[in-house]
């Protein structure tokens, strides 16, 4: 029976779905600057030699990506509300020389964002691309897992094990599951997710495979970094699992209107030819890209901003799924 592989991120890709933001009220007062950003983003990509799709509501949404992005990004109107393609997106498997699309059940984020669209978006995408698609009632979103290509995924336990989820799941149904439908024979569970995540924790805003059995996490900037506990916790219990860490600069404390923003340079895109690392405006973006860009040494690397974007409670990452291409 032919083995069931989700590839890794830096695997050959095919194309970038990519998300276009929409909806006023998850950017209040930040819309304009996130979409500016969001096509930035999609732009380098595209320019890098990898196709982009664009994903954009009709009307005055597709005129105004129109207006942003470069003639090579390819712009598809459909009907989604989060932009956040990375958790409502087809997550692709190699099963033997063929590619099928997986999609699990989704609540919205534990129930606090539930919108029109975003629950069968990761089928239509599938669909349209000619996948097979296999599905799973387990409720899971795409950035809550991270992948080295290997059969390790890494996740948090403030995500997975979060009550809102799968409450009639223990670790060894989810690890069950996810062998069974994405290929992962081996677990890495971290803890906690950076401080105001939407979402629970996702692990893609916390650490990141950058090789087979070597994670990037963040180092705490200094004494007033909000996250240097869990930063901490997560590097010592990946060294405790035998993954190799690598540390790379934080964006230290990030605020907006008093509150801390999840502000992580883990949450950076790689495409075939590039990787995209979100910035915040802190003293320690070069840095951070420079960080990231000696992990990559095959790709260029390059820093874009994000925080108007991080403002709806993403980066880009979250807003990005790839197309692995197919086994030759």
């Amino acid at each position: 029976m032919a083995q069931i592989l989700m590839p890794p991120e830096w695997a050959p890709q095919d194309w970038l779905w990519i998300g276009f933001p929409h909806l006023a009220d998850e950017w209040p007062g930040y819309l304009g600057r996130a979409q500016e950003q969001i096509a930035a983003f999609a732009n380098a990509v595209a320019e890098s030699g990898q196709d982009v799709r664009l994903l954009v509501r009709e009307g005055a949404n597709a005129a105004r990506a129109a207006e942003l992005v470069s003639a090579k990004v390819r712009i598809e109107p459909r009907i989604f509300g989060d932009i956040w393609l990375r958790d409502t997106g087809p997550l692709i498997v190699h099963h033997g020389a063929t590619r099928a699309a997986r999609r699990f059940a989704f609540n919205g984020w534990g129930g606090k964002y539930e919108m029109p669209g975003d629950e069968s978006i990761g089928a239509e995408l599938a669909r349209d691309a000619d996948l097979p698609l296999g599905t799973s009632p387990m409720v899971l979103e795409g950035g809550a897992i991270e992948g080295d290509g290997t059969g390790l995924v890494a996740t948090t336990e403030q995500c997975l094990l979060n009550p809102n989820r799968n409450p009639h799941m223990d670790r060894d149904d989810i690890e069950s599951e996810l062998a069974q439908t994405l290929g992962f024979n081996r677990m890495l569970w971290l803890g906690d997710g950076l401080i105001n995540d939407h979402t629970d924790g996702h692990v893609d805003n916390l650490a990141r495979f950058v090789a087979p059995g070597r994670i990037a996490v963040p180092e705490a900037a200094g004494p007033d970094d909000p996250n240097a506990a869990i930063y901490e916790d997560a590097a010592r219990r990946a060294a405790d699992f035998g993954v190799e860490v690598v540390r790379i600069p934080s964006p230290g404390l990030i605020e907006r209107d008093e509150a801390i923003e999840p502000a992580s340079y883990v949450n950076f895109a790689v495409t075939s030819h590039l990787v995209v690392v979100p910035t915040f405006g802190s003293p320690r973006d070069a840095d951070g890209v420079s960080a990231i860009g000696r992990l990559f040494p095959d790709r260029d690397c390059i820093g874009l901003p994000a925080d108007a974007v991080l403002a709806g409670g993403g980066g880009f990452h979250c807003a990005s799924q790839q197309m692995p291409a197919a086994q030759v």
